[in-house]
């Protein structure tokens, strides 16, 4: 199998600032992506795989050109990519079709990890492949279980007043439809898929569900700094986690 693992990351945020080349937990934040996606093909030799980090920002592809760890392709990233409003999945498309033309080889999934989702086990990678090698569905994404459903305990206001979000007469969370989050850790695609233009739910979807950490985004600087507290309770107390930061400290 031929894998394109693809880490895409804008310069600047306006959440937190610089968050895609901050440091966390004495490391910078997208070493943790980059370790797990080292970690995955030291213990799964016979995967073949290119790695491209798709950016405009200087700095960050300054990190991954001194990586300890392997090889990255870069990707400068065009203006038009690097809208406000530009789908993620466009970027990976551009990742995909710059790297088979570099590369003159054709891909057999596509596989793009988040840098702000440093939290990941590498049964969780193993999993998105194994899922998407065996399923008929274009996408695979990783999702965690709801902490709330929006057809029992999930309000909106209507006017004045407040109803479900979903209108039911579920009496309690285990009648209710089951409901996950998207925590945007991890996507596998089909390069048809991505080579089509359309959106994820313009495809047929499939999930792999991942250790739900309690942080989904990095949006606000508080959410920076909870994960950072989470994280060390993790890569102290369960070894899963702890082997993507030991990878870390033995490059």
């Amino acid at each position: 199998m031929n894998i394109l693992f693809t880490i895409c990351g804008r310069a600047g945020s306006k959440g937190i600032r610089n968050k895609n080349i901050r440091e966390f937990l004495d490391y910078p934040l997208p070493y943790y992506t980059l370790s797990a996606i080292d970690l995955y093909l030291k213990r799964n030799s016979e995967i073949e795989s290119d790695i491209v980090l798709n950016t405009d920002s200087i700095e960050l592809i300054k990190l991954f050109e001194d990586n300890p760890m392997r090889p990255v392709a870069v990707i400068e990233r065009e203006a038009s990519l690097g809208q406000d409003n530009t789908p993620k999945v466009a970027v990976i498309k551009n990742c995909l079709e710059e790297m088979e033309k570099r590369t003159k080889k054709q891909y057999d999934m596509v596989v793009d990890l988040d840098i702000t989702s440093p939290l990941r086990r590498l049964c969780d990678i193993e999993n998105i492949v194994k899922e998407k090698s065996g399923s008929s569905c274009e996408i695979i994404f990783s999702v965690t279980d709801s902490r709330r459903n929006p057809y029992f305990n999930m309000v909106k206001r209507n006017g004045d007043v407040f109803e479900r979000v979903i209108n039911s007469t579920f009496n309690s969370r285990q009648e209710a439809p089951e409901i996950y989050d998207m925590n945007a850790s991890i996507y596998a695609y089909s390069p048809s898929f991505l080579f089509s233009g359309r959106n994820i739910f313009e495809g047929t979807c499939g999930i792999v569900r991942m250790y739900d950490t309690g942080v989904l985004d990095l949006d606000h600087e508080n959410d920076f700094e909870l994960m950072q507290v989470i994280a060390q309770y993790l890569f102290e107390r369960d070894k899963d986690f702890g082997e993507i930061r030991g990878n870390l400290l033995n490059n």
